[in-house]
């Protein structure tokens, strides 16, 4: 799926640049011990890129069960991007909802560590698909 000409780059480099940043936070996040937040910070970085995406289709979504949603639908099932960023996803997604969430449950160490590695990779694959599409 090509990036159709309409697409605002601009909002697309937000995203993007975002993303960036919240990998950033998220690795200072882990290495002075506070697992939860550098959980939330990779999460939020997945959140950008996947906006970065949507926002190539001139989509948006209010929720964040739209956004990943809508990610599914429009890069996964159509195979533009591999499942296993959905499976990344739903995870993380699901690692910050533990964290910011249930206060009982803390993040354990090396699932904050996991986490930001593959926000990492997920971050890396959309902005390698908005290289090849014409997007960045």
């Amino acid at each position: 799926m090509s990036v159709p000409e309409h697409a605002s780059q601009y909002e697309v480099a937000l995203y993007v640049e975002n993303a960036q940043q919240m990998l950033k936070v998220a690795a200072h996040n882990l290495a002075d011990g506070f697992y939860g937040s550098a959980v939330n910070r990779a999460y939020y970085a997945i959140f950008y890129a996947a906006n970065a995406l949507l926002a190539t289709q001139g989509i948006t979504r209010s929720k964040h069960s739209g956004v990943i949603a809508a990610f599914r639908q429009y890069f996964v099932r159509p195979g533009e991007i591999e499942a296993e960023y959905s499976d990344i996803y739903g995870r993380v997604m699901e690692n910050r909802h533990v964290g910011d969430y249930e206060i009982e449950l803390p993040i354990e160490p090396q699932v904050a560590a996991d986490d930001l590695r593959d926000a990492r990779r997920f971050v890396g694959r959309v902005e390698r698909y908005l290289r090849e599409e014409g997007g960045m």
